[in-house]
């Protein structure tokens, strides 16, 4: 059966975003009756489809690449990109001659903070890393089956069917990634909001520091809000507004900008938001599975079987708890719940 899991009716386990997690998700995976066959994890009825951002922050990234290309390779998984993927190849390619710059994505101090730990633990590792690289090539970013929608921040119907028309497929290519540096182009806009999801503004004098010290002029949105009145109508971030900024009206413009996703669509799966709350459908056709696994949150699965309407009891998990060391954060303990 090895590389031949077939079945009529086959279920689709949906994970979050890993981060390095690597311990979690082989935790994870063993919950959801995955086992390894030939030194590769494999599930008889069931196919595993991960959100994207295998990579950065975590303990264990270059054994998490390695786990979950072999189970895609093998056909007991799929993958879609994540941004952290799409912003490892912008990093590690140069830009072209003329364009003003040395690499697609700028080496400075926030960016090389967000890949230092991929970059420190492929240091002994500089071939697979490059192999690595070229993978990310052959992920696609998004996955429409006839039941489900897989995307790691945002289905924008509209933009996708414009990819697809323009790409012939789901990937990119070198050509597009060295486009999408531009972020006012269509390949820009593309990566942006399927990858990062959208934004709006903040009014004029605005600004919020989020967690992690970065200083923002936008914030994140639904791409599914039914009949926004106000900011905090679709605000959509672990960052909250100012509540005199989330009482503020959206503009007839601001509304324009917002994407919206029917009840009467397929249901959709994104990570990317680092949710800490209890799993659950954000609507009954919506659901993310980003729970924070690598900043000691959980690390979510959703079990699809086909349902159009999605159920809190379908989401499954495993918490990652706090080091015993404070003084070695980069230890990794998990406890199946």
């Amino acid at each position: 059966m090895s590389g031949q899991i077939k079945t009529a009716n086959r279920g689709y386990d949906i994970i979050g975003d890993i981060h390095g997690c690597a311990h979690t998700l082989i935790h994870l995976l063993e919950q959801m009756g995955y086992r390894k066959v030939n030194g590769i994890y494999e599930h008889p009825r069931r196919q595993a489809i991960f959100i994207g951002d295998i990579i950065d922050r975590g303990p264990r990234i270059r054994e998490a690449l390695h786990l979950v290309r072999d189970m895609v390779d093998h056909g007991s998984a799929r993958i879609v990109m994540g941004n952290h993927e799409y912003n490892a190849l912008g990093y590690c390619t140069r830009a072209r001659p003329g364009s003003g710059k040395q690499w697609l994505r700028e080496h400075n101090a926030r960016h090389d903070r967000l890949i230092r730990e991929t970059l420190d633990q492929f240091e002994h590792y500089p071939h697979e890393w490059n192999e690595f690289l070229e993978w990310f090539y052959t992920i696609p970013l998004f996955i429409e089956e006839e039941g489900f929608r897989v995307v790691h921040a945002c289905w924008d119907g509209e933009l996708i069917e414009k990819f697809k028309h323009a790409q012939g497929g789901a990937c990119i290519d070198e050509d597009f990634l060295h486009a999408s540096s531009a972020i006012e182009s269509f390949a820009g806009q593309v990566m942006d909001t399927l990858l990062r999801g959208t934004d709006l503004r903040l009014p004029e004098g605005v600004k919020i520091t989020g967690k992690d010290g970065y200083v923002r002029e936008f914030f994140r949105t639904k791409f599914w809000a039914e009949d926004p009145q106000t900011y905090a109508d679709v605000v959509f971030q672990p960052d909250p507004l100012p509540p005199e900024v989330a009482r503020m009206e959206l503009s007839d413009d601001e509304r324009r900008q917002l994407i919206s996703y029917p009840l009467s669509e397929p249901p959709v799966f994104v990570g990317h938001y680092w949710m800490d709350s209890s799993p659950a459908p954000l609507k009954p056709n919506v659901a993310c599975i980003d729970y924070s696994a690598v900043k000691y949150g959980k690390l979510v699965a959703y079990r699809m079987d086909g349902e159009r309407t999605l159920c809190k009891d379908k989401f499954v998990w495993v918490d990652v708890d706090r080091p015993e060391q404070p003084d070695y954060p980069t230890s990794e303990d998990s406890v199946a719940r």
